[in-house]
Protein backbone atom coordinates (compact mmCIF):
# COMPACT_ATOMS: atom_id res chain seq x y z
CA UNK A 1 0.00 0.00 0.00
CA UNK A 2 2.60 2.66 0.96
CA UNK A 3 4.68 1.56 -2.21
CA UNK A 4 0.95 2.11 -4.23
CA UNK A 5 1.35 5.88 -2.42
CA UNK A 6 4.91 6.39 -3.18
CA UNK A 7 4.08 6.00 -7.07
CA UNK A 8 0.97 7.83 -7.36
CA UNK A 9 2.03 11.03 -5.22
CA UNK A 10 2.37 13.31 -8.26
CA UNK A 11 -1.39 11.96 -9.01
CA UNK A 12 -2.65 12.70 -5.87
CA UNK A 13 -0.76 16.46 -6.26
CA UNK A 14 -2.42 16.98 -9.07
CA UNK A 15 -5.83 16.13 -7.89
CA UNK A 16 -5.40 19.51 -5.24
CA UNK A 17 -7.60 22.38 -6.03
CA UNK A 18 -4.90 25.05 -5.19
CA UNK A 19 -1.40 24.98 -6.82
CA UNK A 20 2.10 23.04 -6.18
CA UNK A 21 5.51 23.77 -7.17
CA UNK A 22 8.79 21.68 -5.96
CA UNK A 23 12.04 22.83 -6.71
CA UNK A 24 15.25 21.72 -5.41
CA UNK A 25 17.30 23.57 -2.90
CA UNK A 26 18.99 26.43 -5.81
CA UNK A 27 15.01 26.84 -6.83
CA UNK A 28 14.96 24.63 -10.05
CA UNK A 29 11.41 23.95 -10.55
CA UNK A 30 11.26 19.61 -10.40
CA UNK A 31 7.77 19.17 -10.37
CA UNK A 32 4.01 21.40 -10.70
CA UNK A 33 0.48 20.52 -10.41
CA UNK A 34 -1.88 20.37 -12.96
CA UNK A 35 -3.33 23.84 -11.05
CA UNK A 36 0.09 25.27 -10.89
CA UNK A 37 -0.28 24.80 -14.57
CA UNK A 38 -3.40 26.58 -15.21
CA UNK A 39 -3.40 29.65 -12.50
CA UNK A 40 0.54 30.42 -14.16
CA UNK A 41 -0.79 29.71 -17.80
CA UNK A 42 2.24 27.29 -18.19
CA UNK A 43 2.48 23.85 -19.51
CA UNK A 44 4.35 21.48 -17.26
CA UNK A 45 7.11 21.04 -19.69
CA UNK A 46 7.81 24.39 -20.01
CA UNK A 47 8.56 25.01 -16.80
CA UNK A 48 9.97 21.79 -15.00
CA UNK A 49 13.92 22.95 -15.10
CA UNK A 50 12.90 26.42 -15.14
CA UNK A 51 14.10 28.93 -11.48
CA UNK A 52 11.59 29.98 -9.53
CA UNK A 53 12.45 33.35 -10.49
CA UNK A 54 10.27 32.76 -13.71
CA UNK A 55 7.21 33.64 -11.88
CA UNK A 56 8.63 36.85 -9.73
CA UNK A 57 8.56 40.50 -11.21
CA UNK A 58 11.86 42.06 -11.77
CA UNK A 59 11.33 44.44 -8.97
CA UNK A 60 10.82 41.14 -6.44
CA UNK A 61 13.91 39.29 -7.71
CA UNK A 62 16.30 41.18 -5.45
CA UNK A 63 14.84 41.14 -2.37
CA UNK A 64 11.33 39.28 -2.17
CA UNK A 65 12.48 35.73 -3.74
CA UNK A 66 15.59 35.70 -2.28
CA UNK A 67 14.26 36.07 1.30
CA UNK A 68 11.43 33.67 0.29
CA UNK A 69 14.30 31.00 -0.49
CA UNK A 70 15.76 31.72 2.68
CA UNK A 71 12.75 31.50 4.81
CA UNK A 72 11.99 27.74 3.55
CA UNK A 73 15.60 26.52 3.49
CA UNK A 74 16.15 27.72 6.89
CA UNK A 75 13.68 28.62 9.11
CA UNK A 76 9.90 27.44 9.80
CA UNK A 77 9.10 28.72 5.66
CA UNK A 78 7.31 32.00 4.28
CA UNK A 79 3.27 32.23 4.93
CA UNK A 80 1.86 35.87 2.77
CA UNK A 81 0.13 37.49 0.09
CA UNK A 82 2.23 37.87 -2.59
CA UNK A 83 2.03 39.27 -6.51
CA UNK A 84 3.32 36.59 -9.25
CA UNK A 85 4.02 36.80 -12.82
CA UNK A 86 1.45 34.63 -15.09
CA UNK A 87 2.79 33.80 -18.33
CA UNK A 88 2.61 37.21 -20.77
CA UNK A 89 3.08 38.98 -17.97
CA UNK A 90 -0.14 39.47 -16.30
CA UNK A 91 -0.10 39.63 -12.56
CA UNK A 92 -2.03 37.14 -9.67
CA UNK A 93 -2.31 37.65 -5.94
CA UNK A 94 -1.89 34.88 -4.04
CA UNK A 95 -1.59 33.29 -1.12
CA UNK A 96 1.60 31.48 -0.47
CA UNK A 97 2.81 29.05 2.05
CA UNK A 98 6.59 27.88 1.79
CA UNK A 99 8.44 24.77 3.70
CA UNK A 100 11.45 22.10 2.76
CA UNK A 101 11.72 18.83 3.10
CA UNK A 102 14.50 15.97 2.90
CA UNK A 103 14.68 13.06 1.13
CA UNK A 104 17.38 10.32 -0.02
CA UNK A 105 19.92 13.07 1.49
CA UNK A 106 18.76 15.95 -0.69
CA UNK A 107 16.48 19.02 0.00
CA UNK A 108 13.42 19.96 -1.51
CA UNK A 109 11.68 23.28 -1.47
CA UNK A 110 7.65 23.26 -1.76
CA UNK A 111 5.42 26.23 -2.49
CA UNK A 112 1.97 25.96 -1.95
CA UNK A 113 -0.55 28.95 -3.58
CA UNK A 114 -3.82 30.03 -3.69
CA UNK A 115 -5.22 32.62 -6.08
CA UNK A 116 -7.06 35.38 -3.74
CA UNK A 117 -7.97 37.77 -6.23
CA UNK A 118 -11.39 36.81 -6.70
CA UNK A 119 -11.80 36.63 -2.71
CA UNK A 120 -9.77 40.57 -2.79
CA UNK A 121 -12.48 41.75 -5.61
CA UNK A 122 -15.27 40.38 -3.14
CA UNK A 123 -13.95 42.24 -0.39
CA UNK A 124 -14.10 45.36 -2.44
CA UNK A 125 -17.11 44.67 -3.46
CA UNK A 126 -18.20 44.31 0.66
CA UNK A 127 -16.63 47.72 1.31
CA UNK A 128 -18.66 49.50 -1.75
CA UNK A 129 -21.57 47.83 0.04
CA UNK A 130 -21.07 49.26 3.01
CA UNK A 131 -20.24 52.60 1.54
CA UNK A 132 -23.84 52.66 0.04
CA UNK A 133 -25.64 51.31 2.69
CA UNK A 134 -24.44 54.80 4.84
CA UNK A 135 -25.23 56.93 1.89
CA UNK A 136 -28.55 55.32 2.00
CA UNK A 137 -28.96 56.61 5.12
CA UNK A 138 -28.22 59.65 4.51
CA UNK A 139 -30.23 59.94 1.33
CA UNK A 140 -33.46 58.51 3.36
CA UNK A 141 -32.29 61.77 6.32
CA UNK A 142 -31.80 64.24 3.56
CA UNK A 143 -34.55 63.39 1.32
CA UNK A 144 -36.84 63.33 3.95
CA UNK A 145 -35.91 66.98 5.06
CA UNK A 146 -36.13 68.32 1.45
CA UNK A 147 -39.12 66.54 0.24
CA UNK A 148 -41.46 68.73 3.21
CA UNK A 149 -40.10 72.54 1.92
CA UNK A 150 -40.22 71.39 -1.65
CA UNK A 151 -43.93 70.44 -1.57
CA UNK A 152 -44.87 73.65 0.80
CA UNK A 153 -42.77 76.40 -1.83
CA UNK A 154 -44.74 74.25 -4.87
CA UNK A 155 -48.05 73.96 -3.02
CA UNK A 156 -48.35 77.96 -2.20
CA UNK A 157 -47.01 78.87 -5.97
CA UNK A 158 -50.27 76.65 -7.36
CA UNK A 159 -52.03 78.51 -4.76
CA UNK A 160 -51.17 82.05 -6.03
CA UNK A 161 -50.91 81.11 -9.89
CA UNK A 162 -54.55 80.27 -9.09
CA UNK A 163 -55.29 83.76 -7.94
CA UNK A 164 -53.84 85.43 -10.68
CA UNK A 165 -55.60 86.58 -14.06
CA UNK A 166 -54.36 84.69 -17.26
CA UNK A 167 -52.51 87.80 -18.12
CA UNK A 168 -50.50 88.58 -14.91
CA UNK A 169 -47.02 89.53 -15.33
CA UNK A 170 -46.04 87.28 -12.69
CA UNK A 171 -47.73 84.10 -13.81
CA UNK A 172 -44.05 83.43 -15.44
CA UNK A 173 -42.05 83.31 -12.51
CA UNK A 174 -45.13 81.14 -10.61
CA UNK A 175 -45.11 78.87 -13.39
CA UNK A 176 -40.70 78.69 -13.03
CA UNK A 177 -41.32 78.11 -9.32
CA UNK A 178 -44.05 75.38 -9.92
CA UNK A 179 -41.72 73.73 -12.64
CA UNK A 180 -38.38 73.55 -10.90
CA UNK A 181 -39.99 72.00 -7.66
CA UNK A 182 -41.34 69.50 -9.43
CA UNK A 183 -37.77 68.83 -10.84
CA UNK A 184 -36.41 68.99 -7.77
CA UNK A 185 -39.17 66.59 -6.84
CA UNK A 186 -38.52 64.02 -9.35
CA UNK A 187 -34.94 64.41 -8.67
CA UNK A 188 -34.91 62.97 -5.24
CA UNK A 189 -37.32 60.51 -6.18
CA UNK A 190 -34.54 59.17 -8.74
CA UNK A 191 -31.58 59.66 -6.34
CA UNK A 192 -34.32 57.39 -3.79
CA UNK A 193 -34.20 54.93 -6.56
CA UNK A 194 -31.10 54.52 -7.25
CA UNK A 195 -29.13 54.66 -3.78
CA UNK A 196 -31.84 51.82 -1.79
CA UNK A 197 -32.42 49.90 -4.62
CA UNK A 198 -33.96 46.78 -3.10
CA UNK A 199 -32.92 43.28 -3.23
CA UNK A 200 -34.05 41.73 -6.28
CA UNK A 201 -37.07 39.04 -5.54
CA UNK A 202 -35.95 36.68 -8.49
CA UNK A 203 -39.06 34.56 -9.73
CA UNK A 204 -39.34 32.94 -12.57
CA UNK A 205 -40.70 35.45 -15.50
CA UNK A 206 -42.05 34.80 -19.14
CA UNK A 207 -39.27 36.65 -21.45
CA UNK A 208 -41.68 38.10 -23.84
CA UNK A 209 -44.23 39.16 -21.34
CA UNK A 210 -41.59 41.02 -19.86
CA UNK A 211 -40.30 42.79 -23.09
CA UNK A 212 -44.09 43.66 -23.86
CA UNK A 213 -44.88 44.99 -20.82
CA UNK A 214 -41.75 47.22 -20.82
CA UNK A 215 -42.62 48.54 -24.36
CA UNK A 216 -46.18 48.94 -23.80
CA UNK A 217 -45.00 51.34 -20.63
CA UNK A 218 -42.75 53.22 -22.20
CA UNK A 219 -45.12 53.37 -25.95
CA UNK A 220 -47.18 56.48 -24.69
CA UNK A 221 -44.16 58.45 -24.79
CA UNK A 222 -42.87 57.46 -28.02
CA UNK A 223 -46.40 58.22 -29.80
CA UNK A 224 -46.44 61.58 -28.34
CA UNK A 225 -43.46 62.56 -30.11
CA UNK A 226 -43.89 60.22 -33.30
CA UNK A 227 -41.14 57.96 -32.57
CA UNK A 228 -41.69 54.10 -32.80
CA UNK A 229 -40.02 51.18 -31.36
CA UNK A 230 -38.69 48.21 -33.87
CA UNK A 231 -39.31 44.95 -31.60
CA UNK A 232 -37.42 42.25 -33.08
CA UNK A 233 -38.11 38.75 -30.80
CA UNK A 234 -38.29 36.31 -34.35
CA UNK A 235 -35.71 33.68 -32.45
CA UNK A 236 -37.82 33.37 -29.01
CA UNK A 237 -40.92 30.45 -29.15
CA UNK A 238 -42.55 32.33 -26.64
CA UNK A 239 -41.82 30.26 -24.01
CA UNK A 240 -38.46 31.36 -22.73
CA UNK A 241 -38.18 32.39 -19.11
CA UNK A 242 -35.57 33.65 -17.23
CA UNK A 243 -35.06 34.24 -13.47
CA UNK A 244 -35.19 37.67 -12.77
CA UNK A 245 -36.86 40.68 -10.22
CA UNK A 246 -39.81 41.89 -13.03
CA UNK A 247 -40.61 45.60 -11.88
CA UNK A 248 -36.40 46.45 -11.72
CA UNK A 249 -35.78 44.54 -14.86
CA UNK A 250 -38.61 46.56 -16.69
CA UNK A 251 -37.81 49.72 -15.17
CA UNK A 252 -34.10 49.12 -16.25
CA UNK A 253 -35.35 48.76 -19.93
CA UNK A 254 -37.32 52.07 -19.81
CA UNK A 255 -34.25 53.97 -18.16
CA UNK A 256 -32.55 52.81 -21.74
CA UNK A 257 -35.36 53.60 -23.91
CA UNK A 258 -35.90 56.82 -22.61
CA UNK A 259 -31.96 57.45 -23.05
CA UNK A 260 -32.87 56.59 -26.72
CA UNK A 261 -35.99 58.50 -27.51
CA UNK A 262 -33.62 61.94 -25.74
CA UNK A 263 -30.60 60.95 -28.58
CA UNK A 264 -33.42 61.04 -31.15
CA UNK A 265 -35.85 64.03 -30.35
CA UNK A 266 -33.19 66.83 -31.74
CA UNK A 267 -32.67 65.05 -35.08
CA UNK A 268 -36.60 64.24 -35.81
CA UNK A 269 -37.28 64.67 -39.47
CA UNK A 270 -35.61 61.71 -41.03
CA UNK A 271 -38.18 58.99 -40.66
CA UNK A 272 -35.29 56.41 -40.47
CA UNK A 273 -33.52 57.95 -37.59
CA UNK A 274 -36.75 57.99 -35.61
CA UNK A 275 -36.71 54.44 -35.00
CA UNK A 276 -35.75 52.71 -31.90
CA UNK A 277 -34.60 49.01 -32.39
CA UNK A 278 -35.17 46.72 -30.00
CA UNK A 279 -34.11 42.74 -30.44
CA UNK A 280 -34.37 40.25 -27.62
CA UNK A 281 -32.82 36.74 -28.13
CA UNK A 282 -31.24 34.09 -26.26
CA UNK A 283 -27.49 33.05 -26.46
CA UNK A 284 -26.48 29.93 -24.82
CA UNK A 285 -27.46 30.48 -20.86
CA UNK A 286 -28.60 34.03 -21.33
CA UNK A 287 -31.04 36.30 -22.35
CA UNK A 288 -29.66 39.11 -24.71
CA UNK A 289 -31.54 42.75 -25.37
CA UNK A 290 -29.96 44.68 -27.87
CA UNK A 291 -31.84 48.12 -27.77
CA UNK A 292 -30.15 50.58 -30.82
CA UNK A 293 -31.10 54.13 -32.29
CA UNK A 294 -29.78 56.21 -34.61
CA UNK A 295 -29.69 59.03 -32.61
CA UNK A 296 -26.78 61.91 -31.24
CA UNK A 297 -24.37 59.56 -30.03
CA UNK A 298 -22.20 59.52 -27.35
CA UNK A 299 -18.26 61.07 -27.94
CA UNK A 300 -15.50 59.13 -27.09
CA UNK A 301 -14.45 61.51 -23.90
CA UNK A 302 -17.83 61.14 -22.76
CA UNK A 303 -18.23 56.97 -22.41
CA UNK A 304 -16.31 56.59 -19.80
CA UNK A 305 -18.38 58.54 -17.33
CA UNK A 306 -21.81 57.38 -18.70
CA UNK A 307 -22.40 55.28 -15.55
CA UNK A 308 -21.51 57.58 -13.13
CA UNK A 309 -24.37 59.20 -10.70
CA UNK A 310 -25.28 62.95 -12.04
CA UNK A 311 -23.79 62.60 -15.84
CA UNK A 312 -25.77 63.74 -18.52
CA UNK A 313 -24.61 65.77 -21.46
CA UNK A 314 -28.30 67.44 -21.10
CA UNK A 315 -28.73 69.99 -18.05
CA UNK A 316 -32.80 69.16 -18.00
CA UNK A 317 -31.85 65.85 -17.20
CA UNK A 318 -30.82 64.13 -13.95
CA UNK A 319 -28.30 61.45 -14.94
CA UNK A 320 -29.41 58.91 -12.67
CA UNK A 321 -31.10 56.36 -15.61
CA UNK A 322 -27.83 54.42 -16.48
CA UNK A 323 -26.48 54.10 -13.08
CA UNK A 324 -29.61 52.25 -12.09
CA UNK A 325 -29.86 50.18 -15.01
CA UNK A 326 -25.92 49.23 -13.74
CA UNK A 327 -26.69 48.23 -10.20
CA UNK A 328 -29.93 45.97 -11.56
CA UNK A 329 -27.98 44.00 -13.96
CA UNK A 330 -25.27 43.80 -12.03
CA UNK A 331 -27.67 42.33 -8.65
CA UNK A 332 -28.59 39.80 -11.34
CA UNK A 333 -25.17 38.74 -12.42
CA UNK A 334 -25.48 39.68 -15.59
CA UNK A 335 -23.70 42.81 -17.61
CA UNK A 336 -24.39 46.01 -19.85
CA UNK A 337 -22.33 47.11 -22.84
CA UNK A 338 -23.00 50.17 -24.71
CA UNK A 339 -21.23 50.83 -27.54
CA UNK A 340 -21.28 54.65 -29.90
CA UNK A 341 -20.59 56.65 -32.24
CA UNK A 342 -20.84 60.73 -32.34
CA UNK A 343 -24.12 61.24 -34.96
CA UNK A 344 -24.30 57.72 -35.52
CA UNK A 345 -25.91 56.59 -32.71
CA UNK A 346 -25.82 54.15 -29.84
CA UNK A 347 -26.33 50.70 -28.82
CA UNK A 348 -27.09 48.83 -25.96
CA UNK A 349 -26.64 44.96 -25.21
CA UNK A 350 -27.73 43.45 -21.57
CA UNK A 351 -27.07 40.14 -20.95
CA UNK A 352 -29.13 38.35 -18.09
CA UNK A 353 -28.12 34.76 -16.47
CA UNK A 354 -31.57 32.56 -17.81
CA UNK A 355 -30.88 31.08 -14.40
CA UNK A 356 -27.97 31.98 -11.66
CA UNK A 357 -28.09 28.23 -10.62
CA UNK A 358 -24.81 26.15 -11.77
CA UNK A 359 -25.98 23.89 -14.34
CA UNK A 360 -25.03 21.27 -12.20
CA UNK A 361 -27.78 21.95 -9.98
CA UNK A 362 -30.55 22.34 -12.16
CA UNK A 363 -29.91 19.73 -15.15
CA UNK A 364 -28.35 16.20 -15.78
CA UNK A 365 -25.14 16.49 -17.24
CA UNK A 366 -25.17 13.31 -19.43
Amino acid sequence: MREMIENNRYLFLDLLHFAIIITDSHSSILFANRYAEMLLGYERKEIEGQRLRIFFFEEDLVYLLPNIIYLTLYKNGFEGEILLKQKGGKKVFVNLFSSSFKEGGDTFLIFSFQEIQRLKRLEHERLGMSHWATIGVMVEEIAHQIRNPIASIGGYAKRLINRLPSSAKNRFYLDQIIHESNRLETMLRRIEEVILIPMPVIKKENVKEVIDEAVNMFSKKTQELDVSIHLETGSLKGDEYFFIDRTLIIKSIIYILENSLDAIIPIKGNEKRTIINLSVFQEDENIKLSISDRGEGISKKNMCKIFEPFFSTRPEKIGLGLTFTKKVIEEHKGTIKISSRLKRGTTVIISIPIDRRRAIRRKLIL
